[in-house]
């Protein structure tokens, strides 16, 4: 069609009635804005995940040879528990003459009576609220030894050190507690409705 002054129109785009409700129809321009302020939250929440990561954590621990020897130290939230155990070699190969000759992959971390695996982080643990025998894993700035305090079947918001300890020291002594009560980390088992057991 022509307008008055002989140039062609530009095609009008079908009027709508304003009083449908039509949010749920497809539209283009709308999608794309969705799509852009997805990718823009996605790259928000990535950025600050990472600055979590880099948050210093203090972890207590035990060296666990039958006896446990009380030790901290402070890494990224980030750090996998591979990373950590090489931290440990190396923080305490001098004063304890098993650590010496010990690769970090001969070395386990147990928490909560949970062997947890090598590629796990620390965020991944605390991020996932995973929770262990007895209570939380993520509560890592233990200070003192709950045993001391608290009764230690009731179920508390506050977690034990970790225990690191030999594969061989665990291996020559699993049939015998506590070895015995420990088994593999598994992400997928809901523990928060299992009942505390000391079996």
């Amino acid at each position: 069609s022509f307008d008055d002054e002989g140039g062609v129109d530009e095609p009008r785009k079908p009027l709508k009635c304003p009083h449908v409700e039509t949010s749920f129809l497809p539209d283009r321009d709308r999608e794309r804005r969705q799509a852009l302020e997805r990718e823009r939250l996605r790259d928000e929440w990535r950025s600050l995940q990472e600055k979590i990561k880099l948050e210093p954590i203090e972890i207590t621990f035990s060296f666990w040879d039958g006896v446990g020897h009380r030790h901290k130290i402070v890494l990224p939230k980030g750090t996998t528990i591979a990373d950590f155990l090489r931290a440990v070699k190396r923080d305490l190969a001098d004063s304890i003459a098993d650590l010496r000759n010990a690769a970090p992959h001969n070395l386990l971390y147990v928490k909560e009576d949970l062997i947890i695996p090598h590629h796990f982080s620390f965020y991944d643990l605390i991020l996932a609220k995973a929770r262990g025998k007895s209570g939380p894993l993520f509560r890592f700035d233990v200070h003192d030894d709950l045993r001391l305090q608290h009764d230690v079947r009731i179920e508390t918001q506050d977690a034990h050190a970790g225990k690191v300890c030999l594969k061989a020291w665990y291996e020559a002594n699993k049939h015998i507690f506590p070895a015995s009560r420990w088994e593999l980390f598994d992400p997928n088992l809901d523990r928060a409705n299992l009942p505390y057991s000391v079996k």
